[in-house]
This record gives structure tokens, C-alpha cells and sequence, in this order.
């Protein structure tokens, strides 16, 4: 892991670590070379089991975005959104806003790609860079919103049903810190990007836009672009909208891959459609040639993801047996961290701060929330010695699991469904987000000892 963070800070590729370290551990655990080799596959294999849900709504997403472009409606779509975002500054203000309502309700899962394919074009051509566009959704979402959860309270059940106090109450304090973290970063991580924001010029829309499809930009204005400039965001936001009803009125839940599934389904439908009224007649080989291209950009986007995943995820229990080929199911991620559990010190600060590491720690396997059970029983346990209260450090070691696993500081997790979107890689989304994060979390953390 140090090894790993170590490659990552020099901003070197950590596929080649990750890898031997995948053998090193495999050998290791098991004692035979053979095992070894063996776990190099299949954790690769598990991994890409388990992120081709994200693989797929990009290759999806950008199928349908190439379509768009080919009937000329991508310009179109963009213009009524562009009269408000008029400058790269108000964009990525709009970007965190939006992000953080949708992701807010429904994860940030559904969010990045109706966030990617409406807003980011707008604001790329208004002059924000597309790397700030990409933090800006990854701050919003799968930071400030997924580390609350404040609407659906998956993790606050998690983190309270672990620490043995009132889910509300850890709920209320995390969307506190949460708000505290993501105000704290999104400014840092502005005034840090700001000189690369430029004046608005639809040159940076065609040059984002390069390398990702070979249909012209010329394309003629027609009533087909201005009909599907009209349709497709429609679609979407009657989507958003039976979200909300399904929320606020329903038992029906559409929160993570359901709402994905939703948002994917919805854009190859969207697809055929597009295609068919483009060119009736080359229907069937251009909506496969656009799918096609989307899958080659997953690719290109996915493949370094998918040995670096790997790696944590054999350190969970969930997929160590799997990986191995064993029966047992060795958790060595939380093992190493209940190892150093007696090394923290009893009292409030250390505490707390101690907790916020653990978290962090435990979201190094990409997920988020697999360590909330581990950081909230923690929280139970050391709050009575340390004179701090358990909920509060609930909600600290919520803060810490999320905001790192949940897709901030992570290239193998969600996150990369916003470097497919945003095309811009991975890893250079986490070197942006590394230390306004990681300083809006000490923010935060130092709050909750103070005021909490």
C-alpha cells in the first residue's frame, strides 16, 4: 500500500507495483508460485467484473454522444445552457451545483453521466478546462453528496448500526463535515485551477472533442439536430424527474445502479433513435460503429484501472477467497488496521484524527462504504476512553472511508467514470483533488473536536 501511495505522489502509473504486489501477496499467503501467478488473473478478472457497470455507461454515454454529433445536435443541445454559463468561473460553479442535487438523491452514480453529457460540453466551451469540469463533479458528488448521504443514509445506517447510536444523529453531524470538506476543497481546488480557465470559444469543444470520434464538426444545422437538441435533454430530465417521484412518493428505489441502468438504458435507446433518423438505411452499422468507438474509449479509460482494483480488492474479504482460490477469506485490509489500533492514543484529538485515518485506510479498496462497519464499531469502542462522542467519531470515520474510497482520491473507483466522461485521466484527477481534499478533511476533523 505505501508502495503504492509512494508511486502515486511521484506521479508515476502504479499498474506495474500493483501487479508484483498482487503476486508478492499471493505467493505469500499461499506458498506456491503457481497461486501466485494464478492471483495476478483473477484479480484482475474480479475487478473488471465488478467496474464493468462504470465501464459500460461510459462506453454508453459516449456512443451517444458520438450520434449526437454525427446528426449535429451536440451544438444545439449545448446553446440555451450556454446563455447562463457564460464564462468558465459561473460553469463550475453550475457543475456542483447540479452534481450535488442529483447525486445528493441518487448517488453519484446516475449523476456523473447526465452531468457529462449536458453540462460538461457547455462549460468546456464557456473556457473551464476539462479537468476542472472532472473535479468539480468528483467534489460535488462523489465527495461532499456520497459522503453524507444525507437523502438515502446507507452509510450513516452503517456507521450508526456499528457504533450502537441513532442513525439521524450520525446522519445530521455527516452531512455537517461533509458540507465543511466540500466547501473546504472545491475552493481550494478552484483557486488552484483558476489561471487555466480561458474565455469562451467553441475551439475548446472541438479540441476536447478530438481523438474521441472521427465525425466532422461541420456538421449542417437541419431540423433533425434541432429536434433531438430538444428530445434528448427532455429524456433526461423527465428521467431526473421520475427520480424524484419514485423518492418522494414511492417504495420504488432507484439509488446507485438502478438509476445507472435507468440513465444507460434510456441512452441507447436514444441511440438507435438518433441513428435511425440520421440515416434510416445505415442504421444498424452506425449504431454498432458508435458502440463500438464508445467500448475502444471505455477501454482506453478502464484498462490501468482494472490491476490497480485488484490489488485492494484482495486485501477485502468479499473477494480474497475468490482471488485466492481458497476457502478462508482473509480481510487484510481491516486486519492491518485493527493491528494499529492500540497505538492510538486516548484521547479526543488523537482520537478523532486516528479515526479519520482508519477511514481513509479502509477506502483504499475503492468502495466507500465496506469499512463503515469497521470505523463505526471503532467509534463505539473509543468514544466512552477518549471522552469524545461515538457519533461524532461515526461520522469522522465516515468522512475519511468515503471521501477517499468513495471517488476522490481513488483512480480505481468510481472516479473513473468521471475521468471517462470528462476524458481526462484518473490519475491526474486524484494528483488535482489529493490536497484540497485531503486539507478539507483536517478542516473538517479539527470542527467536530472543537465544536461537537
Amino acid at each position: 500500500m505505501l508502495l503504492i501511495i509512494g508511486t502515486m505522489l511521484f506521479r508515476k502509473n502504479v499498474v506495474v507495483p500493483a501487479i508484483i504486489m498482487t503476486f508478492l501477496l499471493g505467493v505469500a499467503y499461499t506458498g506456491a508460485i503457481t497461486t501466485g501467478v494464478q492471483t495476478v488473473f483473477s484479480a484482475s478478472l474480479i475487478a473488471a467484473g465488478e467496474l464493468f457497470s462504470i465501464f459500460l455507461i461510459i462506453a454508453v454515454m459516449s456512443a451517444l454522444l458520438q450520434g449526437l454529433e454525427a446528426i449535429g445536435a451536440n451544438k444545439q443541445m449545448i446553446q440555451p445552457i450556454g446563455k447562463i454559463m457564460i464564462n468558465g468561473h459561473i460553469s463550475y460553479l453550475i457543475i456542483i451545483l447540479v452534481t450535488y442535487i442529483i447525486s445528493l438523491f441518487f448517488w453519484p452514480t446516475p449523476a456523473v453521466p447526465l452531468v457529462g453529457a449536458l453540462l460538461l460540453p457547455v462549460a468546456i466551451r464557456a473556457g473551464l478546462p476539462p479537468i476542472a469540469g472532472a473535479a468539480a463533479i468528483v467534489l460535488a458528488g462523489q465527495g461532499m453528496a456520497l459522503s453524507s448521504d444525507y437523502m438515502i443514509q446507507i452509510a450513516p445506517m452503517l456507521s450508526a448500526t456499528a457504533a450502537g447510536v441513532e442513525v439521524q444523529a450520525v446522519a445530521d453531524q455527516a452531512l455537517i463535515l461533509s458540507l465543511l470538506t466540500g466547501i473546504t476543497a472545491i475552493l481550494l481546488a478552484y483557486l488552484f485551477l483558476k489561471r487555466h480557465i480561458k474565455r469562451k470559444d467553441d475551439r475548446h469543444l472541438t479540441k476536447w472533442m478530438q481523438g474521441v470520434t472521427q465525425i466532422k464538426t461541420d456538421v449542417p444545422v437541419t431540423w433533425k439536430s434541432k429536434l433531438f437538441a430538444f428530445v434528448v435533454p427532455l429524456c433526461f430530465l423527465l428521467v431526473v424527474g421520475y427520480m424524484l417521484y419514485t423518492a418522494f412518493f414511492t417504495n420504488l428505489s432507484l439509488e446507485g445502479g438502478a438509476g445507472a441502468a435507468l440513465v444507460g438504458g434510456l441512452a441507447l435507446l436514444l441511440l438507435i433513435l438518433t441513428s435511425l433518423v440520421h440515416k434510416p438505411k445505415q442504421v444498424f452499422d452506425s449504431v454498432s460503429d458508435h458502440l463500438i468507438d464508445g467500448f475502444l474509449f471505455a477501454f482506453k479509460a478502464m484498462g490501468p484501472v482494472i490491476p490497480i482494483a485488484g490489488f485492494f480488492f484482495l486485501g477485502s474479504s468479499d473477494f480474497s477467497s475468490a482471488i485466492l482460490q481458497t476457502d478462508a477469506s482473509p480481510a487484510f485490509l481491516f486486519e492491518l488496521v485493527s493491528a494499529g489500533q492500540p497505538f492510538i492514543p486516548e484521547s479526543g484529538g488523537w482520537t478523532a484524527f486516528g479515526i479519520l485515518l482508519i477511514g481513509m485506510i479502509t477506502g483504499l479498496d475503492g468502495s466507500g462504504f465496506s469499512g463503515l462497519p469497521l470505523t463505526g464499531a471503532l467509534a463505539g469502542a473509543l468514544g466512552p476512553v477518549s471522552g469524545m462522542d461515538p457519533v461524532t467519531l461515526a461520522a469522522i470515520g465516515q468522512m475519511g472511508a468515503v471521501w477517499v474510497g468513495g471517488g476522490t482520491l481513488i483512480a480505481w473507483s468510481s472516479l473513473v467514470a468521471v475521468a471517462g466522461v470528462s476524458r481526462v485521466p484518473a490519475q491526474e484527477i486524484v494528483r488535482v483533488c489529493f490536497l484540497p481534499v485531503i486539507i478539507g478533511l483536517i478542516v473538517s476533523t479539527l470542527f467536530a473536536v472543537l465544536f461537537f
